[in-house]
C-alpha cells in the first residue's frame, strides 16, 4: 500500500524549491512512501516577473486544487511576504472552496515549511498565519517540534527553520538554502511522510 505524500510549493527565485527537493529525498526515504512535487499556479506576469529578475520556472507540474485529496499527506512550501505566506500560494488555496465544502482534505496531516529575506522577517509568524488555512479545512497541523536534534539550537551559523518547520534566509536573493537548512527539510520530510504512513495505515 503506497502511501503519498505531495509537496506543493510556490517559489519565485528558487530558495524553496531548493527545501522542497530535499523535503522530497526525506519523504521518500521512508518504505511504502511515494512523494511528488508540484508547483502552485503563479498569478504574476510575465513583464512583472521580469522586472523582479524571477528566473524561468522549472518544469516541475502545476498543481490543480482537487489534486490535493488524492494525497495522503501534504507539505506546503511558500515564501514570506510582510510576514505572512505570499499571495500566490494565498490564491491558491482561496481556490480550494470545493475541497473545503465536502471536507475532502479533512484529517489529512500537513506540514509547513518557508524562506524569509531576513531573520525577524516572519520565520514563525508565517507559519502561525498559514495553519489557519489548515484549521479551516479541518486538516492535522503536523510541526517538526525538537525532533531534529542539536540542529535546532545551532547558534553558530545563520540557520533557517523553527519547532513549525524547514526554512531558509534567501537575504538579497543570492544567499542559497545551506547545508544545515538542507539536512533540517530532509528531516521534516522524512518525519511528516513517516506521520503519514502511519496513519494511513491505523497504527497512530
Amino acid at each position: 500500500m503506497v502511501t503519498k505524500v505531495y509537496i506543493v510549493y510556490y517559489s519565485m527565485y528558487g530558495h524553496v524549491e531548493k527545501l522542497a527537493e530535499e523535503i522530497k529525498k526525506g519523504a521518500n526515504s521512508v518504505e511504502g512512501v511515494e512523494a511528488t512535487m508540484f508547483q502552485v499556479p503563479e498569478t504574476l506576469n510575465e513583464e512583472v516577473l521580469g522586472k523582479t529578475g524571477a528566473p524561468p520556472k522549472s518544469d516541475v507540474p502545476i498543481i490543480e486544487s482537487a489534486q490535493l485529496a488524492d494525497a495522503d499527506g501534504l507539505i506546503f512550501g511558500f515564501p514570506t511576504r510582510y510576514g505572512m505566506m505570499a499571495a500566490q500560494f494565498k490564491a491558491f488555496l482561496d481556490s480550494t472552496g470545493g475541497l473545503w465544502r465536502t471536507q475532502a482534505l479533512a484529517g489529512k496531516p500537513a506540514g509547513i515549511f518557508y524562506s524569509t529575506g531576513s531573520q525577524g522577517g516572519g520565520q514563525e509568524t508565517t507559519a502561525l498565519t498559514a495553519i489557519t488555512q489548515l484549521t479551516h479545512h479541518g486538516m492535522i497541523f503536523v510541526p517538526i517540534g525538537y525532533t531534529f536534534g542539536a540542529g535546532m539550537f545551532e547558534l553558530e551559523a545563520v540557520k533557517g527553520g523553527s519547532p513549525y518547520g524547514a526554512g531558509t534566509f534567501a537575504g538579497d536573493g543570492t544567499r542559497q538554502p545551506s547545508k544545515l537548512e538542507m539536512e533540517q527539510a530532509f528531516h521534516q520530510g522524512k518525519y511528516i511522510a513517516g506521520i503519514t504512513k502511519k496513519l494511513k495505515s491505523g497504527s497512530i
